[in-house]
């Protein structure tokens, strides 16, 4: 009976587990679709913003004059922020992300930049990069994940973008894990500084629009340049935290599988046994008559 006993417990206990992993599956779920709904509206708004930007670094008649376009001769110091998640049972979410933290400061080393910063997103890359010697860290920026905005982003966009016209840095990059589609986020390494028109490339100068400009081209560059700046930024940390959710939400769905699996081969052992316990109860009570 005792062995009984030790297999009801557990059968409640991998119970009790099930209904932990069901329910952050279904947090997971919704904090992905609010996220998500964030993340898609500020593509479409970034996409249409690159276009404007596009036009106007494809028109002959301007000379793109903003600093933050001007590749730096000398490779010194180069910057870069790394998103993580705040919390773990994400599967290999953050597992991945440090490996291509990692990845991204040899490949930096390789070009020749002697010193690099870090600025870790999340509290698991805080962590992730804590004891670290290959690299500085700058900690003023970890709390972004936990609640994202606009706003939260903006002065860290200000401070990579002084630090780069002050020659303090003279690359700024990103490494996050991309949302992809809910089965697969995959480690990205984007070039924030100097600034790349990425629009401009993918479409080709024959595909961007004509527009009417008031006021002029250069005038408009000097303010849209650090504008599409701080949406990449922010684009970034949105689409970090949607791969997260959408990590977890596997992650915890797989939980709740494996645990509904061991609850079935935990139940069909226990009414064996406790079948063979009447058997040999019976076969006592018919010998002892």
């Amino acid at each position: 009976m005792a062995a009984l006993k030790e297999l009801k417990a557990r059968i409640a206990s991998v119970q009790s587990t099930l209904k932990i992993t069901s329910a952050m599956k279904m947090v997971a779920s919704a904090k992905l679709h609010r996220v998500q709904s964030s993340m898609e509206a500020l593509a479409d708004y970034e996409h249409r913003f690159s276009e404007i930007v596009a036009a106007l670094c494809s028109d002959p008649d301007v000379i793109t004059a903003s600093p933050l376009t001007t590749e730096h001769k000398e490779k010194r110091h180069a910057t870069i922020v790394a998103f993580s998640s705040d919390n773990s049972l994400c599967g290999a979410f953050n597992a991945n992300v440090i490996k291509e933290l990692h990845k991204a400061v040899k490949a930096l080393k390789g070009e020749g930049f002697r010193e690099i910063t870090v600025f870790p997103v999340g509290e698991k890359m805080v962590q992730g990069t804590a004891k670290e010697k290959t690299f500085s860290i700058c900690r003023d920026f970890g709390g972004l994940v936990g609640k994202p905005s606009f706003e939260g982003t903006a002065p860290l966009a200000e401070l990579l973008m002084k630090d780069y016209l002050d020659g303090n840095t003279d690359r700024v990059c990103t490494v996050y894990n991309h949302f992809h589609s809910m089965g697969r986020q995959v480690p990205m390494q984007e070039q924030v500084l100097p600034f790349k028109d990425e629009s401009l490339e993918n479409q080709g100068r024959e595909a961007v629009r004509d527009y009417i400009l008031e006021p002029d081209s250069d005038a408009l560059l000097e303010v849209m340049i650090p504008s599409e700046v701080r949406i990449r930024l922010y684009r970034t940390l949105l689409d970090s935290i949607t791969a997260e959710n959408a990590a977890r939400m596997i992650a915890m769905q797989t939980a709740t599988d494996n645990a509904q699996e061991l609850i079935d081969e935990l139940s069909l052992e226990y009414n064996k046994r406790r079948q063979q316990a009447i058997t040999d109860e019976l076969a006592d009570i018919t010998q002892s008559n």
